[in-house]
């Protein structure tokens, strides 16, 4: 049986993405609000009715936004840390769960494994989500690759990456210094150079779609991001995930053989961006 991803939204205006088989799906965190999730899902042919948990990565706005509000009218449970929760949404504590990082997590026929990340948040871990021999990654919002995050990537046969920002384009931006030293601090965000790196050197020979995430408005640009990598791609599929809209579903299996690579974005925006 084969696992389904999504990006219903990436960046620093909202983050989800979906994972899921035929039976069940989880959201990895809810950055945009409960009608936009909603529409997103039903705009792909999935349903809300296969998402039975929300994983909360951390408390930061862009990705904890809509999740009180989907969680309360579908009862989905939250999993979320306990430092977490105490800086995170309000509203979910009645219907909310802890995870520990390393200890999967059973949701139907998913196992959701978490791990620690540097991040500037107070308890930010990413994920992956296995089910029969596949394993998808969410991998954003991370300052540095560690150890964790390359012991995770290799197990991989689709991830969700943070490609956020060029290097040269954040140092001639018009960002203040300080928020330009957060950004590419180690507890800050991946760079396209990290990224890639990550990409070229740790990748398992079997992984076959990799999803560029959380790219900056302001300090990249997804043609560049694209044409970066796509020089490496060897028939792995790549998708700039978009913050403006969702990404197509692709369909990830143990046996899938590379194809062409390809990009996808959205050309229109749907809602405004805001700073990292």
């Amino acid at each position: 049986m084969a696992l389904f991803i999504t990006s219903l939204n990436s960046g620093s205006n909202g983050n989800c993405y979906y994972v899921g088989n035929d039976t069940d799906a989880v959201l990895i965190d809810v950055g945009i609000s409960c009608r936009e999730t909603e529409k997103r899902m039903k705009g792909l042919g999935l349903s809300m009715k296969k998402v039975k948990a929300i994983f909360i990565s951390h408390e930061h706005g862009d990705h904890i936004k809509g999740v009180s509000t989907l969680a309360n009218k579908y009862s989905l449970p939250v999993y979320i840390t306990a430092d977490t929760a105490k800086h995170g949404p309000q509203l979910i504590r009645h219907i909310s769960k802890p995870f520990a990082a390393n200890e999967p997590i059973a949701i139907g026929e998913l196992l959701v494994t978490a791990f620690t990340k540097q991040h500037d948040a107070i308890d930010p871990h990413s994920f992956i989500i296995s089910h029969n021999e596949i394993t998808v990654g969410v991998f954003t919002d991370i300052g540095a690759p560690c150890k964790e995050l390359t012991r995770y990537f290799k197990k991989c046969h689709a991830a969700f990456l943070e490609s956020n920002y060029d290097e040269e384009m954040l140092e001639n931006g018009k960002y203040p210094v300080h928020l330009k030293n957060r950004i590419r601090g180690d507890q800050g965000h991946l760079s396209n150079k990290q990224a890639l790196e990550l990409f070229i050197k740790q990748r398992p020979a079997f992984m076959s779609h990799l999803v560029l995430s959380h790219l900056s408005k302001e300090n990249n640009d997804p043609g560049l991001v694209a044409g970066l990598f796509m020089q490496h791609a060897d028939g792995i599929e790549i998708i700039v995930a978009s913050r403006y809209g969702p990404t197509d579903v692709f369909t990830i299996s143990p046996n899938a053989s590379k194809g062409n690579t390809i990009t996808k974005q959205f050309a229109k925006p749907l809602q405004l961006g805001l700073f990292e």
